[in-house]
């Protein structure tokens, strides 16, 4: 990943240093390996190299880092080194230390993408090595995220590392503590864990290393001062390099010895000194070039591919385990090959040197690109086998033309879903019948089709689906309106009046949630935004273009692109820089969350953000550019909200911010402000907030002075002076949602799951016998989230994460009869028998357990025919 040169002059750099200095103090221990593989950097032949090392120097231990799929082709190409590399693992001498299947940062992806990692490493690693065992975690690179202790845990590591001294390009994790921690996950899982310890300060005159990348005296000195009886420092080399054991030799007068992880915590460290640390997502220092529009568009492949992957797998299940006249097939190699391509989309490589060029041609970015598309494609022919299936053509002549839907959540849904308007009925359709009622009906035209659709809530119950007929009647709705008053359009929906202002660039000036009395009047509630100011508007620096410029200083055309009984969408058409853009506003009739979109049609490529540095980037610099955030091109929400606090989301995590700005501009002074699915403002007593949702893993802004702002681009120089540049349009889709109380009253993490999992919606033509579903899994309390569900081949596997409740316990309700369940851990060894609580209407009931952010994985045994 490295710039090879410059390495291998600060790695001679760093014998010399080594070499020069005899150290007389106690004891101290040293962890080498090798970090790469087959995508990221292996050289063939490179096996070789290492167990010719291993055999000079048989004090050498190692700790790999290696893609697992590295040793499908080493094990063809290079049989007589992988044999002994086999050997040396077996005695002792290798430590497996990193078993993801795509070295992932971990921290910009979902949870259950992080548990795929792990689970499909694994397994790929065990037939190459029969027996291997994984114990302890560590990365090369800041691959951490919060949740970590909870899943290493399930998989039966009992250690972690929390260091990564030669690699911090990406950043570092917060100096805290000791020899040893227990780092304690937010569910109160608690891994025993070396930090990087409090007197491991950033390397001087240096934008990517530690003081433990070596074994300085200087660093051993301030760690024994501080208490640390057996200190450790690491470097995990870049698979490539010909250094053999990075701190030379070792004799038996040498102070430093070279150590696996299992060996240093099992014979070396001291664990009655851990002491508990409670480790927050922003004590994992991580920034990336966000707002660089390479990365936008990989975060959203990613994104997407994660989503879809996650919600085919469930619309699956519910396929196997329903009575079909055709018997559907869980079709697991295609679902491995769709998840392998995700996984490989989610390397750090991907992320942090998306332009670099990678083997087989391209670069990470079109790797990215290719591996997502393909995962897509998958899903679509699962699902659209699936969608056959349900519905028999021509089977039964008097049944009229249909809409299913499908939710594969486990959150009852009463969504607004779009289907296409069967031929013949376009002009009379006014509603679509559901049981006894008729549910309102908007008629709209697709921009990209030019075809008939029509727009209606579809209430669908948990994991399940329903059928919807197309009606000539009436149904009786309150229409969403908008009015004009001099340059300003008002937005009226039945939770919201919303300001548009052409004026001021086609910034919300208003937004006032509704308060609807007994007489069916509303009055004004509460007013989002601070008097004066504009929201959901574009500023940035454009310092070659006009310095520091705001969308509002220009008007905009504002356009009303539908109208109707559900749906109100606004166009906005403005410009900045000489740049044009085009931003979507949508209210929903009875839906509190408020959708946008934007689009940038970049006419050229202009530099935005921080100038600093653009013509003499300097790798060893501390201030970079694109840490700025402040000069990136930023949409903007203040908020009307006193002494705002902050929650956001992360893999099984929620955090509270105690960042009193999430501004920096300098890598030694690196925050956490990754925004992962939404960022969420409250104020201090946390009775009101406001949430953004993104479609796409960025950063986002927020301080004392700073009102809460997305970033939105960036074009400069970026990690080792790669220009990064605007190429053709920028299109991101974002929300808001204001709410009562805090994150977990308003429920942002089941919205996030509606975003994350849209209903599915198929037409089904006339004449058409459908089959409907039998099976449901339902929760007996909100706050339950159905992270994942798949057949294992008689059984059915479910993984909850109790997302919001504050009960530790809820009651998982099966549309099965007699179903026998049991938990077990990720590694697929089993905890314990689920004990019905009853059976009763052919259902089967048991009560789960899982404090909150905790994961539970359930098998139901032998339910598939």
């Amino acid at each position: 990943m490295r710039n090879y040169t410059t390495v291998a002059r600060y790695c001679l750099a760093a014998m010399l240093i080594i070499s020069s200095t005899a150290v007389k103090a106690q004891p101290s221990w040293f962890i080498d390996g090798y970090h790469g593989g087959i995508w990221g950097h292996y050289p063939k032949g490179y096996t070789t190299f290492i167990v010719e090392q291993l055999r000079q120097h048989p004090y050498w231990k190692l700790n790999l880092e290696i893609e697992p799929d590295t040793w499908d082709s080493v094990r063809v190409q290079d049989p007589e080194a992988f044999a002994a590399l086999q050997s040396f693992l077996e005695a002792g001498r290798i430590d497996y230390v990193n078993p993801a299947y795509g070295q992932p940062y971990l921290f910009n992806g979902s949870g259950e993408s992080m548990i795929r990692q792990f689970h499909y490493g694994m397994k790929k690693l065990r037939d190459h090595f029969p027996g291997i065992s994984f114990t302890t975690y560590s990365s090369e690179e800041p691959c951490f995220t919060s949740a970590l202790p909870q899943v290493l845990r399930s998989f039966g590591f009992k250690y972690a590392s929390l260091k990564n001294p030669n690699t911090c390009w990406g950043g570092y994790t917060r100096a805290h503590g000791g020899e040893l921690v227990n780092w304690i996950s937010q569910d109160g899982s608690s891994l025993l864990t070396v930090p990087r310890y409090a007197t491991e300060g950033l390397e001087k005159n240096s934008t990517w290393q530690t003081t433990a990348w070596t074994n300085s005296p200087d660093y051993f000195k301030a760690a024994r001062a501080y208490g640390i009886q057996h200190p450790v420092a690491m470097t995990l080399q870049d698979a490539g390099w010909r250094n053999g054991p990075w701190i030379g030799k070792q004799t038996d007068t040498t102070q430093t010895q070279y150590s696996t992880w299992l060996h240093y915590f099992e014979k070396i460290a001291d664990h009655r000194l851990a002491t508990d640390w409670k480790l927050s997502q922003e004590d994992i220092q991580v920034s990336l070039v966000w707002g660089a529009q390479i990365l936008q568009r990989l975060a959203q492949q990613v994104r997407r591919a994660e989503n879809k992957l996650v919600a085919t797998e469930k619309l699956a299940s519910i396929a196997v385990l329903s009575p079909l006249p055709q018997k559907f097939s869980w079709p697991q190699s295609s679902f491995d090959r769709a998840w392998q391509q995700l996984l490989l989309a989610q390397h750090h490589d991907c992320w942090i040197v998306p332009y670099n060029g990678i083997r087989g041609g391209g670069n990470w970015a079109n790797k990215v690109q290719a591996w997502t598309g393909d995962a897509e494609r998958i899903c679509d022919s699962i699902s659209n086998s699936i969608y056959a299936l349900f519905s028999q053509p021509g089977a039964a002549p008097d049944n009229p033309a249909m809409i299913q839907v499908f939710n594969t959540t486990g959150i009852y849904r009463y969504d607004l879903v779009t289907a296409e308007v069967p031929e013949g009925l376009t002009a009379a359709i006014r509603s679509v019948q559901f049981g006894k009622q008729y549910l309102p009906v908007q008629l709209i035209t697709n921009p990209q089709t030019g075809k008939k659709e029509m727009l209606f809530h579809a209430p669908v119950h948990e994991t399940g689906m329903q059928f919807f007929t197309p009606s000539v009647k009436n149904a009786g709705s309150r229409p969403a309106t908008v009015t004009q008053q001099e340059g300003r359009y008002i937005l009226d929906s039945y939770h919201y009046r919303l300001t548009i202002d052409s004026r001021q660039g086609g910034a919300i000036t208003s937004l006032i949630s509704k308060v609807w009395t007994n007489q069916k009047k509303w009055r004004p509630g509460k007013e989002w935004i601070p008097a004066g100011q504009a929201f959901n508007a574009l500023q940035g620096n454009f310092y070659q273009h006009g310095g520091r410029l705001r969308a509002t200083s220009q008007p905009a055309i504002v356009s009303i692109l539908e109208q109707g009984a559900l749906r109100i969408r606004v166009l906005v058409s403005g410009a900045i820089a000489g740049q044009p853009y085009r931003q979507t506003i949508t209210l929903v009739q009875g839906e509190p969350r408020i959708d946008c979109s934007l689009e940038i049609d970049w006419q050229e490529n202009i530099p935005v953000g921080d100038p600093y540095g653009q013509d003499n980037y300097k790798a060893e610099d501390l201030r970079k550019a694109f840490y700025n955030d402040r000069d990136k091109l930023l949409l903007t929400f203040p908020l009307n909200i006193d002494s705002q606090a902050i929650d956001k989301n992360a893999p099984f995590a929620v955090t509270r911010s105690q960042l009193d700005n999430t501004l920096f501009t300098t890598w030694d002074s690196i925050k956490n402000n990754v925004l992962l699915h939404w960022v969420d403002a409250v104020d201090a007593k946390g009775s009101q907030g406001m949430a953004l949702f993104t479609d796409h893993t960025t950063a986002y802004v927020h301080g004392r002075d700073q009102p809460l702002s997305l970033v939105v681009q960036y074009a400069g120089k970026g990690l080792w002076g790669m220009n990064y540049a605007v190429n053709g349009p920028t299109r991101i889709s974002y929300s808001l949602l204001p709410h009562q109380g805090q994150w977990d009253k308003a429920e942002l993490e089941a919205e996030r799951v509606k975003l994350s999992e849209p209903l599915q919606v198929i037409n089904l033509s006339a004449g058409a016998r459908h089959y409907a579903d039998n099976f449901r899994v339902r929760f007996s309390e909100p706050g339950w989230e159905i992270s994942s569900m798949r057949i294992d081949g008689k059984d059915l596997l479910i993984r909850l994460y109790n997302t919001e409740a504050s009960e530790h316990s809820a009651v998982m309700i099966l549309n099965l009869p007699d179903a026998k369940a049991s938990l077990e851990n990720l590694d697929g060894s089993t905890i314990g028998p689920l004990d019905p609580i009853r059976n009763q209407q052919k259902l089967s009931l048991f009560n789960v357990t899982a404090p909150r952010f905790g994961i539970r994985t359930i098998r139901v045994s032998n339910i598939v025919q």
